[in-house]
């Protein structure tokens, strides 16, 4: 094991899939110059060739992704704010998620799209720390990750890469930064499986992305008051690993769900309704759920770190409330 944090954790994988596979380039904004460090150092180690920096046009970028996959090689697009993807759409979901459909398995698009994701409690507005894992859950044939730390994030973007299938890999940007323990040897996290990073009796909490740390945070606290808490890391949001979520469920007859996304039409309210439908026998209270307001991101650092994004008060406060119902209430 080494400690690394997750932007070089990312790195790393890149750099190991283009020593591993010629067909691998990366294509963004600036990757040259390494936006949040990700992609630093590949221009020198493996030309301009296969680092290439494009214009401000997040469209030709994922058009280019689309184009280069389906004619063999397999790129990593890098769109710097994961606001951006709107301008994206039309080739991730009209044209990248439907080639395999659309040539009956003949040919599909094996590309990642890279993009930073969600709050950083800096401030910097309602244009640059949104969070759309859910829209693009939405889509039927593109795969959806999100990692919570460095070791997953390496594992999961090589395993990515190595997908016949268009990946969206959302990187939360405000664990960017955190270091964490990672293999020194090859290896990759298998897409479509949870982790449960802690195991608990009394209620199962799903998080996802950087409020997997709050999450755990939190059940570290209620330990001290004698609760039990089972964490999950979805991982993969799309093809989500349900069956891990509803054993935990089973055993623990509650379920609290945690995101930085607005809670309408959210990832946790899939999660929810998944459990609802399949195991609200084992359900013991209501599903609580804790996510953002249905609002535009504040320009403000203090407002969105306490009081948009959730917090770990917020998780332990939802926890208790599940804890102290009934689902006859």
């Amino acid at each position: 094991m080494t400690q690394i944090n997750l932007a070089r954790a990312l790195n790393e994988a890149l750099a190991e899939e283009m020593e591993r596979d010629e067909s691998v380039f990366v294509i963004g904004e600036d990757v040259t110059k390494a936006a949040f460090s990700v992609t630093r150092g590949l221009a020198a180690k493996f030309g301009n060739e296969r680092v290439i920096d494009t214009p401000l046009s997040e469209s030709a970028i994922a058009g280019a992704c689309v184009g280069a996959a389906m004619m063999g090689l397999r790129p990593v697009g890098e769109i710097m704010f994961s606001d951006m993807l709107v301008l994206a759409m039309d080739q991730l979901v009209n044209s990248a998620a439907k080639a395999r459909y659309c040539y009956a398995g003949r040919n599909s698009a094996p590309l990642v799209i890279r993009t930073a994701s969600g709050g950083m409690g800096s401030g910097v507005g309602p244009h640059h720390n949104q969070s759309f894992e859910a829209m693009f859950a939405h889509v039927p044939g593109l795969i959806v990750v999100m990692p919570s730390n460095p070791a997953d994030g390496k594992g999961l973007l090589k395993a990515g890469i190595r997908c016949d299938d268009p990946v969206v890999f959302m990187e939360p940007k405000s664990i960017y930064f955190i270091k964490g323990d990672v293999p020194e040897s090859d290896y990759v996290v298998p897409l479509g499986k949870c982790d449960v990073k802690r195991e608990g009796t009394d209620l199962t909490l799903v998080a996802t992305g950087a409020m997997v740390y709050k999450a755990l945070k939190a059940a570290e606290s209620l330990q001290s008051e004698g609760i039990s808490i089972e964490v999950i890391d979805p991982r993969t949001l799309k093809p989500l690993d349900k069956k891990t979520i509803l054993q935990s469920v089973e055993k623990t007859g509650r379920l609290v769900t945690v995101e930085e996304a607005c809670k309408t039409g959210s990832f946790g309210g899939e999660v929810a309704s998944i459990v609802a439908e399949e195991s609200f026998h084992a359900l013991k209270s209501p599903i609580k759920r804790v996510a953002a307001p249905d609002t535009p991101i504040p320009a403000n650092a203090f407002l969105e770190k306490n009081v948009y994004l959730p917090t770990e008060n917020r998780i332990i406060e939802a926890v208790k409330a599940a804890l102290n119902s009934s689902k006859e209430t």
